[in-house]
């Protein structure tokens, strides 16, 4: 194509997409029928992972829960069946070896059928400097993090790309945006989760599969016990996240098919400044929203005997 004919052509479908995102902004996007669809979701027994369960069950989808915790799935299970689901299926999986994810997933396709909602939440944290960490923590966390996502969409994005209909939902976090003290290990998995679902989504935009559909979660801080003791330096311009709003959130997000979405939204000023202003800068507005020292109170969930 000639390229004054292209540049007029990327220019007019920009304005149109402008328009269309401010538009949206107004009248929000209808939001599409999950029920049968097949909703696969890590990290199931607890926190987000736990409340996306029973809202995608009592939206009428088949929920096909994934956690290490076998007592956590159970009373996940036990939840969604109390609030009248009746298709829901749990598997002991430990996502950090590839092996063990292969396995559980063909088990569920011959089980349940193909999952068409992919829901990648299970996460872990260190919460040490980097030179504090053990390397067996940052191996896990690079493990649970991002590699179980390279093997979660091995196994169940080729019968997406076939049917050409699917999401898959990277569940990453603000520190994926940018660095944070005592985060190291954690920000680089996260910041590979976001690059990773980035990708992903270019390729099938590339080869017209727009019926797989792709949507990023970048939270702060969420109160379900993963980073318990941290504290927002500004409740009000940063809050501590109440699961429920988060999971309500991420709900509508995948309903409309939005591809990114910052929690709280005061995120998409911070990270739009980010990427103007010098370095020296992020690094005072780092300081004055409280990402330099909120690890220093850090205590982690508890673990059970």
């Amino acid at each position: 194509m000639n390229f004054f004919l292209e540049t007029f052509k990327v220019i007019g479908l920009l304005v149109y997409y402008l328009l269309e995102s401010l538009m949206f902004l107004v009248v929000p996007r209808r939001k599409k029928n999950v029920s049968g669809e097949i909703v696969l979701i890590t990290g199931a027994g607890n926190g987000v992972g736990r409340l996306l369960s029973l809202k995608f069950a009592s939206l009428g989808a088949t929920v096909v829960l994934w956690d290490i915790n076998q007592e956590g799935l159970k009373e996940t299970s036990r939840l969604a069946r109390e609030n009248g689901a009746v298709r829901v299926h749990c598997y002991i999986c430990d996502c950090s070896k590839r092996q063990d994810v292969y396995r559980v997933a063909d088990q569920v396709k011959k089980e349940v059928g193909d999952v068409s909602i992919l829901v990648n939440n299970a996460g872990v944290v260190t919460g040490k400097r980097f030179i504090d960490s053990p390397d067996s923590l940052v191996e896990k966390t690079m493990e649970v993090n991002i590699m179980a996502h390279f093997w979660t969409y091995k196994a169940f994005l080729p019968a997406m790309i076939a049917s050409n209909h699917g999401h898959l939902v990277s569940i990453a976090s603000s520190a994926g945006l940018t660095g944070v003290n005592q985060l190291s290990d954690y920000c680089a998995s996260k910041f590979a989760a976001v690059g990773f679902a980035e990708s992903v989504d270019l390729e099938m935009r590339y080869l017209g599969k727009t019926g797989v559909k792709t949507t990023i979660v970048c939270p702060y801080i969420i109160n379900t016990g993963m980073f318990d003791g941290c504290r927002a330096k500004w409740p009000s311009l940063l809050p501590t996240l109440e699961p429920e709003y988060v999971a309500e959130k991420i709900i509508t997000a995948i309903r409309r098919d939005q591809e990114i979405l910052l929690l709280p939204r005061s995120l998409y000023f911070l990270f739009a400044l980010k990427n103007i202003v010098p370095v020296k800068v992020c690094a005072l507005l780092a300081g004055y929203v409280g990402s330099l020292n909120m690890m220093d109170s850090f205590k982690g969930r508890a673990k059970k005997d």
